[in-house]
Order: C-alpha cells, then sequence, then structure tokens
C-alpha cells in the first residue's frame, strides 16, 4: 500500500455550517474522524502547519508547503503528497508549487464546495479521490494536479469557474487531464513539462491589472513611482489596451518594470496581431511580454518565479513563451 504525506491548510473542506448558515472555521479538522474508511486507500501521515481560510493564502504560506515536500522528498519516505486547501485561491497555489517542485511523485491539491455537515458536503468524497490518485502508478510525472468532482487536472489550466457548484473547477480550452470512477483511476493525456526554478522572493511585489473601456494610465504611472518589481495587465481581447494607457505603460518601461500581457477573456491566447496605436504589435514594439494562455493570476505568479530567479527581460519573454 502506498504512504502519503497529507498537508492540511484549511479552507470549507476543514469547515462547518452553523444554525445561521454561517461557515465557520472548526480547530479540529472533520476529515481526521474518517481514517479508517481513508485507511483502505494508502497509509497517512498527517500534518497540518496551518489552518487558514483561503483568501488568507499568500506566497509565505506556499513556500512553506514546498519547503515541506522538498524536506520530505529527501528520505524518499513517501509515494506521494495531498494538499487540502481552500477552494478561492487553490490554482494559485497548485500553479505555483508546479512552476517550483521538481518532483516526479504525485502532487496532489483538493478540497470542497460545501462544509463538512453540509447537505451534499463533497470534502470527504474529493479527498478520497485525491488520495486515489495520488497512489496511483500513472500519476506520476504529471506536475501538480487539482482533483475536484471526479476530475483530475492540470494546474496550469485549471480554473475555479463558479463561485458556488461543485463543479466549479474546469480547464477551459483543454479539458481535464484526467477522471476518478469507482474501480480506477484514468488518464487522457500527458501534460508537457516547463522549466522549474526552486527560488520564491517573498517580498517582491508583482500587481495584477484588470483593463477596461478608456482605462486612464494613473494606476500605472503610480506603479512607476512605486518601482514595483513587475506588473500584469489583464488586456482586452487578444492582447490590446486603451490609448489612454499608453503613457503609464512607457512609464514603467522607462522604470525597467517587466510588463506581462494577458487577456481578460477566458479563453484564448494574447499575441501581437492589431497593429493601430495600443493594439498588440504596438506593445510588443514598446517591450511588454506576451503570456501564452495563462490567466491574469497566474502569470502574476510566473512573472514573480521569474523575478526570483533573476530572469532578465529576455528570458522572461522565452519563460512566458513556453
Amino acid at each position: 500500500m502506498k504512504q502519503l504525506l497529507v498537508i492540511h491548510t484549511g479552507g470549507t473542506i476543514s469547515m462547518s455550517q452553523n444554525e445561521a448558515n454561517q461557515v465557520t472555521t472548526n480547530d479540529v479538522n472533520p476529515i481526521s474522524s474518517q481514517q479508517e474508511m481513508i485507511g483502505h486507500y494508502a497509509q497517512i501521515d498527517d500534518q497540518t502547519p496551518f489552518n487558514v481560510p483561503s483568501p488568507h493564502m499568500n506566497i509565505e504560506y506556499v513556500n512553506q508547503l514546498k519547503n515541506m515536500i522538498v524536506r520530505a522528498e529527501q528520505d524518499s519516505r513517501y509515494d506521494g503528497y495531498v494538499i487540502t486547501h481552500g477552494t478561492d485561491t487553490l490554482e494559485e497555489t497548485a500553479f505555483l508549487l508546479d512552476l517550483t517542485l521538481d518532483v516526479s511523485k504525485p502532487v496532489v491539491l483538493t478540497g470542497a464546495m460545501r462544509s463538512s455537515n453540509e447537505i451534499g458536503a463533497d470534502g470527504l468524497y474529493n479527498y478520497i479521490s485525491a488520495i486515489r490518485v495520488a497512489a496511483s502508478d500513472d500519476a506520476y510525472d504529471k506536475g501538480v494536479m487539482v482533483v475536484f468532482n471526479d476530475e483530475i487536472h492540470t494546474a496550469r489550466n485549471v480554473t475555479k469557474t463558479h463561485t458556488s457548484n461543485t463543479d466549479t473547477f474546469q480547464s477551459p480550452s483543454h479539458g481535464p487531464l484526467g477522471i476518478v470512477i469507482k474501480t480506477s483511476v484514468q488518464f487522457f493525456h500527458t501534460p508537457y513539462h516547463q522549466h522549474v526554478y526552486p527560488s520564491i522572493n517573498t517580498r517582491l511585489n508583482v500587481p495584477l491589472i484588470k483593463s477596461y473601456m478608456g482605462m486612464p494610465s494613473d494606476i500605472l504611472h503610480y506603479y512607476a513611482e512605486q518601482d514595483v518589481d513587475g506588473i500584469v495587465i489583464e488586456a482586452l481581447g487578444q492582447g490590446n489596451l486603451p490609448p489612454s494607457a499608453l503613457p503609464g505603460i512607457d512609464a514603467c518601461l522607462a522604470q525597467e518594470i517587466p510588463i506581462v500581457l494577458v487577456s481578460r477573456s477566458m479563453k484564448g491566447i494574447v499575441a501581437p496581431i492589431y497593429s493601430y496605436e495600443g493594439g498588440g504589435v504596438d506593445l510588443e514594439q514598446r517591450g511588454v511580454i506576451f503570456s501564452n494562455g495563462l490567466n491574469g493570476p497566474k502569470a502574476r505568479l510566473k512573472l514573480l518565479v521569474g523575478l526570483s530567479n533573476h530572469l532578465d527581460n529576455a528570458a522572461l519573454t522565452t519563460y512566458f513563451n513556453s
């Protein structure tokens, strides 16, 4: 039987609903009372380094998770890793781990949309599904994965698509990596292996900006004056910005602040296609970096990792094109 390290971090999967229909944090994780059932699938060692709601997660916490897995890998005790996590920032934690962990063993994140005592609670089911995936021989060399509602997703492609539905985690344009059924774990695809950079500088300041019709330059001028480390912009369409934002773009680039462009659209990638003022061709000529299909929060994390590992603008461009 496989031996897994399970790391609990908090979130709805560890919470309960009170009489006022408010979901609150428990001191004791309700999943811990199900050890006999869980023991049918793997030998489990549990650790709870912290217990926080998903919106409280930050880079320091994720770095702690990464270091826990790196230390566990040194003695080769475990066959895989499962992390329980709140859903609001789960995709960001998964992707940051995927960018920085050089581990061939399965690393699986899961959570719940309904707390432990709600009707139709999904936490225990998702948790057992994640354990089954982490214990699967076929789960090796798949990168960090997210298991939710019978589906397996790559950390790169998965995103939360609904505020409350249990089928919230999807991979738009790509689909799931595999599925979990009663009798087996099945994979449909093999994800590509991206370059892993191990360092995470938690002091870096990389803000995320969402573009909109008539967007002015004020926020960009502010960040230029603050000398932030990098900026990610969720641009319009295939990677375009209003002309009114261009003075701010130039001000940031003059301060050698790298700017990475993604689209605010859920599907598709940005590219230098349009050659009008503020179009993708214009932005590329000014020095803006185009990202290959990431959403804004994930591009922010990738830029943070690139800067943490001292990539210059040319190396960042290659990094985001890969």
